[in-house]
């Protein structure tokens, strides 16, 4: 395919014959912030996203958050693969921040990881990220500073393929998140309870996820910032072939989901291209992304996610004619219990596969007798796990949970292979790992850097379970004042 074919349709909403860059239909509108495809030293556009206290409707109710431009979820940034993203962080908060580019295999320096690539914004500065997004995908960016991302301080990135092969009508962007801040007190108060009790809440099971599937319920899950009482609409036409990029933005809930009366069929993972595989439905872990097509047929139909594990749901409807009756929040979707998406059924293209490792660094994931401390090798942050690698190997690094806990596990700056028994696998930056289970990850040491290695469940990572890849011997580690990004 060649270039994009684009022209602009009634009111405004732009449409594409095989590609549509980060266009959300109907209801589901959020503001795009695009970026230009000038270097930094060529002065590529600048955006600003705004971090500040706001006010923020939810739906039916409004809370107190913390946000981006004042939005849940923040607005969607787009580019093409090979351009400059330059955005400005104005830190309007009452706290330090930053943020971190999730799944981008970006300079260290622009990672937004504090005490690694930079120090937190304090408030009332500013800090400029400028970087290039050198692969195609479905990414999203976030805070990464103490219990910040379970506010509302997230949003969607989303980096086109030139080039793009998939061929396909139109798509929409469907952003997962479960919702405490202003209705339950503060997630800081979350992880004060957690600190406080050994104990976790074992009504909160899941087989698929290998026995307890959370740490607390939240009081809402959220499409694109909204309740199910009052939900996206997702709108398009009977018999197009829709994309759907989903996105967890989670802080502890993974999430089941699927399209009443559809198929879908998975054609990305993280990002990166996979063979295509139809099921009925997939769990997506905090952190993770699939892209699934589906042919829609004619009406409304409920769009489902349901928080794995716990007796709520995120629901949408994705409608294709004016006059269907819209679904109820509470619609039964027997794909729910259908055919289900498993790691085996994801296979990396043969240009995506990374050369064999040339050792093996093992991993072990674990809980400390106080019921509230997760380790790696039996370290927590503060003293953390650094695993070395040298520029240009690679290495495959053996995860062992032996935990009671599933953990979505999230490095920054790479992606690695998830190597299978039939030695296939995908391409990914997050996977899960159930307790007692063992998993192979390859990880081609091509982008030098201490970066960081975690679990994405935010209050696993806060209390201890965050590690780093690191580059060559171990150097003392202190904050980074960089002239050229502070202001």
């Amino acid at each position: 395919m060649g270039a994009l074919s684009r022209s602009w349709g009634p009111g405004g909403r732009v449409s594409r014959r095989l590609f549509i860059a980060g266009a959300f239909a109907g209801a589901a509108a959020l503001p795009v912030v695009a970026t230009g495809p000038a270097s930094a030293s060529a002065g590529a556009r600048r955006r600003v996203l705004r971090a500040h206290p706001a006010s923020v409707s939810l739906g039916r109710r409004t809370v107190r958050t913390w946000a981006y431009d004042g939005l849940v979820p923040g607005p969607q940034i787009q580019a093409r693969a090979g351009e400059t993203v330059a955005v400005r962080l104005v830190n309007d908060l009452p706290a330090p921040t930053t943020v971190h580019w999730h799944g981008i295999r970006l300079a260290f320096p622009m990672d937004g990881a504090p005490g690694f690539s930079q120090p937190a914004t304090r408030p009332g500065h500013t800090f400029d990220y400028v970087f290039t997004v050198p692969d195609p995908g479905t990414y999203f960016y976030h805070s990464h500073v103490g219990t910040q991302p379970d506010r509302g301080l997230y949003g969607p990135l989303i980096v086109a393929d030139p080039h793009e092969p998939l061929r396909y009508d139109e798509e929409f962007t469907v952003v997962l998140d479960d919702w405490l801040d202003g209705v339950k007190g503060t997630p800081d108060d979350a992880l004060r309870r957690l600190n406080s009790s050994p104990g976790h809440d074992d009504t909160l099971r899941s087989t698929a996820l290998g026995g307890v599937s959370a740490e607390m319920r939240h009081p809402y899950y959220l499409v694109n910032g909204r309740t199910p009482d009052a939900p996206v609409t997702f709108r398009s036409g009977a018999s197009r072939l829709v994309r759907f990029r989903v996105i967890n933005a989670a802080a502890d809930s993974a999430f089941r989901v699927a399209i009443g009366g559809h198929r879908m069929t998975v054609t990305h993972a993280d990002g990166f291209p996979c063979r295509p595989v139809t099921v009925d439905t997939f769990i997506i872990g905090m952190g993770e992304r699939y892209d699934v097509v589906v042919r829609l047929d004619s009406g409304a139909f409920p769009l489902v996610a349901v928080a794995e594990g716990k007796r709520g749901r995120a629901f949408a409807v994705v409608r294709t004619s004016p006059g269907a009756r819209t679904p109820a929040k509470g619609a039964k979707v027997p794909q729910l219990n259908g055919r289900m998406l498993k790691y085996q059924d994801l296979e990396a293209r043969r240009v995506d596969n990374l050369p064999r490792p040339s050792r093996t660094i093992t991993v072990t994931l674990g809980m400390r007798p106080s019921g509230n401390e997760w380790t790696m090798n039996g370290k927590v942050a503060g003293d953390h796990l650094r695993l070395r690698v040298d520029e240009g190997e690679t290495v495959r690094l053996a995860l062992h949970n032996t935990s009671p806990m599933w953990h979505p596990m999230h490095l920054h700056g790479h992606t690695f292979q998830l190597r299978l028994a039939n030695g296939h696998g995908p391409r990914k930056d997050t996977v899960n790992i159930k307790p007692r289970e063992r998993l192979h990850l390859d990880l081609l040491a091509d982008n030098p850097g201490e970066w960081m290695f975690h679990c994405h469940n935010l209050y696993h990572q806060e209390q201890g379970m965050m590690g780093a890849i690191g580059y060559g011997p171990a150097r003392h580690r202190k904050d980074h004042h960089d002239k050229d990004h502070r202001r």
